[in-house]
């Protein structure tokens, strides 16, 4: 059996001769194995390892998508918050404005609300307080029955400036040119409207309002209402002039209750902001039993929620 190999490479310089024994035939076999086996096992490495690299590419891919999105949906969440963000500072503003406000509406009221109590609780009774001194001015006469003018003569004992008798001036004298608009001082209806002679008043219209009031408005040159007439606080009811027993133009304004003659000077200085003015000027007027009748009709009106609000008297004794 031959033990050697014999290996000829020709090339340009002439052939030359190698000699191999088996073992080294053998081995070099053996080594050509060896490096074919790398060389298939780094191919089926290279071929997985771009199968997960492919793998890897789609998810990155995919997880990029997602990162897009994800930041997509936080800049649609900015903006809302943002936007958000923009609206409780706008209700925030409104809130002090609000408050602000409703502290001066307490002021003018006279509502002194415990420092605890939340500002919807304030509102429903600074609300319920507003809406009883409202329908008492409405209901009961206040201001004046004339746009602009000034008192020329006042209630009480006097010198009747035609009679020239010392007499009791049961109202007051406005000043008033010919033609100006009277106004009604509070809601009520017709009791009369037009001349009443032997009296010294003229032509003249008188209101009877609620709770036992009236008013009536002398010296007038025209009237604009009837008799059973129900007319509105503000509303105009005639024109001033000078009939009856006068001595140049003007209003005769009085306030009655129960019939009683009042002075009118503390009725024309009332309002909302100088409320208590006429309690404290006029103690023949029963207020208190007024004010709770005024405040029944107000649960009528605008019933309190399911949670009761403290309750503060709408109405000074």
């Amino acid at each position: 059996m031959r033990q050697h190999y014999r290996i000829t490479v020709s090339d340009y310089r002439g052939a030359r001769h190698y000699t191999l024994s088996q073992v080294m035939w053998r081995a070099a076999l053996g080594g050509a194995g060896v490096v074919a086996l790398v060389f298939l096992g780094s191919l089926m490495v290279i071929q997985l390892l771009s199968g997960r690299i492919d793998g890897l590419n789609g998810d990155l891919a995919e997880l990029r998508e997602q990162n897009r999105t994800v930041e997509e949906r936080n800049h649609e969440l900015l903006s809302h918050q943002n936007r958000l963000n923009e609206q409780i500072d706008s209700r925030a503003r409104e809130l002090i404005a609000l408050t602000d406000e409703l502290e001066q509406l307490e002021t003018i009221i006279g509502v002194r609300p415990p420092e605890a109590l939340p500002v919807a609780e304030r509102i429903s009774v600074a609300s319920h307080t507003a809406l009883e001194r409202r329908l008492l001015l409405t209901s009961v006469p206040s201001g004046y029955p004339l746009a602009e003018t000034r008192i020329t003569s006042g209630f009480g004992m006097r010198d009747h400036p035609v009679t020239e008798g010392t007499r009791l001036h049961g109202g007051v004298d406005m000043r008033a040119a010919p033609g100006t608009p009277v106004l009604a001082t509070a809601d009520g209806v017709v009791e009369w409207a037009g001349p009443n002679p032997g009296s010294g008043l003229g032509t003249m219209v008188k209101l009877v309002h609620n709770y036992g009031f009236t008013t009536l408005y002398a010296h007038l040159d025209d009237v604009d209402v009837r008799v059973g007439q129900y007319v509105r606080e503000g509303e105009p009811i005639g024109k001033s002039g000078n009939t009856g027993l006068s001595a140049a133009p003007h209003l005769h304004y009085e306030v009655r209750y129960l019939g009683r003659r009042l002075d009118p000077r503390p009725f024309l200085d009332w309002s909302l902001d100088r409320y208590d003015l006429v309690f404290e000027k006029e103690e023949r007027v029963q207020w208190e039993s007024l004010a709770e009748t005024v405040r029944s009709k107000v649960r009528v009106l605008d019933p309190p929620s399911s949670d009761p609000t403290p309750s503060w008297s709408a109405i000074s004794p």
